[in-house]
């Protein structure tokens, strides 16, 4: 009998290094350094360029500089922050000072680094930076997966799988709906498969995923 080959999984897109800095000439020489070993990178003079030609889906960072003409790449921190464009940061400087570090780190940069700074440094603070983007990747596909199993569920089992994983007892559950306690069992059965929970403690971390219970003293 002839088995069908294993689907392989897709490939994960090459990582995107996303350099933004007016100075033509480094911008070219991190070019040939993430290369060397294997990234791609894509080169941006102006915080409006980078805008302009979007991030798109691959994992990876955005080796910014802090003086850029038009926005300071601080400000350009935050207005990504706003506008949901959450690529990891490396800042590099030629005149950073402490306080503007505090600042870019608290604000969720991963590395800040002063020029002239050695290559591997910027190496490591990138591999760091696109390590940090593809477990967010992860951790939002998951959520993604989890709302979408959720919805699945009918209107009753949704409003057994809330109080039950608020930490109420079948017995109570049933009062709460005016259920018999079989028929919460039930439901709860068929929540729990459907949500692909093998325990208790399963569904009710897939219930902290979804804010189920968000606003709840």
């Amino acid at each position: 009998m002839n088995r069908r080959p294993a689907a392989l999984a897709p490939a994960e897109p090459t990582p995107v290094v996303f350099v933004v800095d007016d100075d033509e000439e480094l911008r070219l020489a991190l070019d040939n350094l993430f290369r060397s070993v294997g990234l791609q990178a894509k080169l941006f003079g102006s915080a409006a360029e980078f805008l302009k030609a979007g991030a798109g889906d691959a994992p990876g960072c955005l080796v910014l500089d802090i003086r850029l003409p038009g926005v300071s790449g601080l400000e350009f921190q935050g207005q990504l922050a706003r506008m949901g464009i959450e690529l990891p940061i490396v800042f590099m400087t030629g005149h950073g000072d402490v306080p503007m570090s505090v600042r870019a780190m608290k604000a969720g940069a991963v590395d800040f680094l002063t020029k002239p700074f050695r290559d591997q440094d910027m190496l490591d603070a990138v591999s760091s930076a696109i390590e940090a983007d593809r477990q967010r990747r992860a951790a939002a596909a998951a959520g993604r997966d989890v709302r979408a199993r959720f919805e699945s569920l009918s209107p009753r089992e949704r409003e057994v799988m809330t109080l039950v994983t608020r930490g109420l007892m079948n017995k109570q559950v049933a009062g709460e709906l005016g259920l018999s306690e079989i028929t919460v069992k039930l439901y709860r059965a068929q929540a729990m498969r459907k949500m692909g929970a093998g325990t208790l403690a399963d569904l009710v971390r897939m219930a902290e995923q979804l804010s189920l219970h968000a606003g709840r003293g």
